[in-house]
């Protein structure tokens, strides 16, 4: 059996290594792309390939009985992805109500939520709102007088739930986004877990991303960026769920022959339906949330579908489709439209409910009485309702404005520089005296107290290399594991290079943080080695990546000031500042 600390290397039942050409046999050593194992293999476990177990002899070293290994290999599925939670949530809930300030952009979503939860619309709050908010807990008047906002309302939603639930005050805004902050580390262990096939694997990506800097700002900040990622992220474990279902649909339909094994089938291939694929329709439920959250979602809805479509070519291309693209566009393209894009855009509409049920008279959200005013005489009147006209005004001039927002930030930043940490973003930032707000009697002079959104860097640096690890991987093998994560970062990350002339930010990047962390546990996986290497290979390609998984986690706790806001003397918090741009 293999090992769950090998790598992703999980071919089953191919010919012999000294049958390969020479290329294949030099390229062995990193790793394996499960929809290319020899022919004389059964399709099933190309299908649906099993996963990786504990090797005996790893159970055998720590003296645990064959019996009690065996629950442990049982449990380890969801018990190992659940302490990488635990110990998420432990990080991420530990005093988050620190700073008790109204953070960075906390200064609109904190009180836009509190807004949306109680008016259904967002209002226009006083100049001196955050000092009243934070001195009165939360027992503020809520004003009456709409606000034009330029993002959708579900994120809002989101924080303002933990806000009804605690309380208007900073652990109340910041409870949604560090509940979905952790439930994200959950979502990848499992990811990872079911793409890799092993739980070392899944439980490491979910790890990395625990302790990743920007992950878990994010995870204890009440902006957007926090939500959106969870939403993408849940979008495409749906899809990742799904496309194990259409195979596992397809190796059930393959007939077997005399000698037991199922082999491929064109005509089994190429007719099969694969039903309506609910897990499909979850995706597109995910995407919507999304949507509501922040429109860049509209180009990973774009990049998942046709991830998805290109999942159902390969698939059927090893069950044995001769010309795999025409049952896809016959059986398969229509079901993934209607369960992604329809369903996403009427979620995105329902988000809107509250504004939609606002008054019309101008007491309602903004714009809200457009249709009954200034665009009283459209020539689309008769066709459309007000609300659905009104809503299409203020959705073009929400587009207006982010098309054309170019004004300067201290701590904007291009997008070139977000793989290498080049422009961080400072949420707080305060200089105690010596003996106030945690700074040290002893401190000699001021203390820093910051709250910096920069990713652990030792984690992102290394991502830099494990991408192009990933893009070899998949432009060479044509590993579809490579390729998903490959999207995942491209669609997350290459569309702000067609808006380099407006105001954007490094922490937009949290949205594809997880799969750079996919990316580095499957750097890793090559690292420690593949199935069947010597003991030596394998010993020393564990040390390596344990050093590296080791020295991840001492930049994670190197950086933890920056953080969380910890008072620390001046002299460390400048040892910290390892670029000039991060000052």
């Amino acid at each position: 059996m293999t090992s769950t600390a090998s790598s992703t290397d999980i071919r089953q039942g191919q010919a012999p290594h000294d049958q390969r050409p020479s290329w294949q046999q030099r390229l062995r050593r990193f790793g394996y792309s499960a929809d290319t194992a020899g022919p004389g293999s059964d399709v099933r476990e190309r299908l649906v390939p099993p996963y990786a177990e504990p090797s005996p002899r790893l159970w055998a070293a720590l003296g645990i009985p064959h019996t009690l290994a065996e629950r442990l290999a049982r449990w380890s599925g969801w018990g190992g992805p659940l302490l990488v939670t635990l110990m998420a949530g432990v990080l991420r809930f530990w005093n988050l109500g620190s700073p008790k300030a109204v953070i960075f952009d906390e200064t609109y979503y904190a009180k836009d939520a509190w807004a949306l939860v109680h008016r259904g619309f967002e209002v226009n709050w006083d100049k001196n709102a955050n000092d009243v908010i934070l001195s009165s807990g939360g027992h503020v008047t809520i004003p009456s007088d709409a606000a034009y906002v330029v993002h959708p309302p579900v994120g809002k939603y989101v924080i303002g739930l933990g806000e009804l639930i605690f309380g208007f005050d900073p652990f109340g805004w910041r409870f949604m986004t560090a509940l979905l902050g952790t439930l994200s580390v959950l979502l990848l262990c499992r990811i990872g877990r079911r793409i890799f096939r092993s739980t070392f694997l899944g439980c490491l990506a979910g790890a990395l991303m625990a302790v990743d800097g920007l992950h878990f700002v994010m995870s204890r900040t009440a902006l957007l960026d926090g939500v959106l990622m969870f939403f993408l992220l849940a979008a495409f474990g749906c899809l990742v769920i799904d496309r194990d279902r259409a195979r596992e649909k397809l190796a059930a339909a393959l007939p077997a022959e005399a000698d037991g094994r199922v082999r491929p089938n064109a005509d089994v291939a190429e007719t099969t339906r694969l039903g309506w694929r609910p897990w499909r329709w979850a995706a597109g439920l995910m995407l919507g949330l999304a949507l509501g959250t922040k429109w860049n979602t509209l180009y990973v809805v774009a990049a998942f579908c046709v991830l998805t479509l290109l999942w159902d070519v390969g698939s059927r291309k090893v069950a044995g489709a001769r010309n795999a693209y025409l049952p896809v566009l016959k059986y398969d393209t229509g079901i993934a439209f209607l369960a992604t894009v329809p369903v996403a855009i009427a979620t995105y509409l329902v988000s809107w409910t509250g504004w939609i049920l606002s008054p019309d008279n101008g007491s309602g959200g903004y714009y809200r009485n457009w249709a009954v005013t200034d665009g009283k005489n459209s020539s689309w009147s008769w066709l459309f309702p007000d609300w659905l006209r009104s809503l299409w005004h203020y959705e073009h001039e929400v587009y207006e404005f982010h098309v054309n927002l170019s004004s300067p930030h201290t701590y904007q930043s291009n997008p070139w520089s977000w793989l290498v940490l080049g422009r961080p973003v400072s949420y707080f930032y305060e200089s105690p005296a010596p003996g106030a707000d945690g700074c040290p009697s002893d401190a000699g002079e001021k203390c820093a107290r910051e709250v910096l959104a920069l990713g652990t860097p030792m984690l992102w640096w290394v991502g830099c290399f494990a991408l192009v690890y990933v893009l070899w991987r998949w432009f060479f093998r044509r590993d579809w594991r490579a390729g998903a994560i490959a999207c995942g970062i491209a669609a997350g990350y290459l569309p702000w290079f067609m808006y380099q002339e407006r105001t954007i930010f490094l922490f937009y990047a949290v949205v594809f943080v997880p799969f750079l962390c996919l990316a580095v546990a499957m750097l890793i996986g090559a690292i420690v080695g593949p199935p069947g290497s010597s003991d030596t290979r394998r010993v020393a390609g564990a040390t390596g990546a344990g050093v590296l998984v080791l020295l991840i986690a001492w930049n994670f706790i190197y950086f933890w000031p920056l953080y969380t806001g910890t008072a620390i003397p001046i002299d460390d918090w400048r040892s910290r500042m390892w670029l000039d741009t991060w000052v």
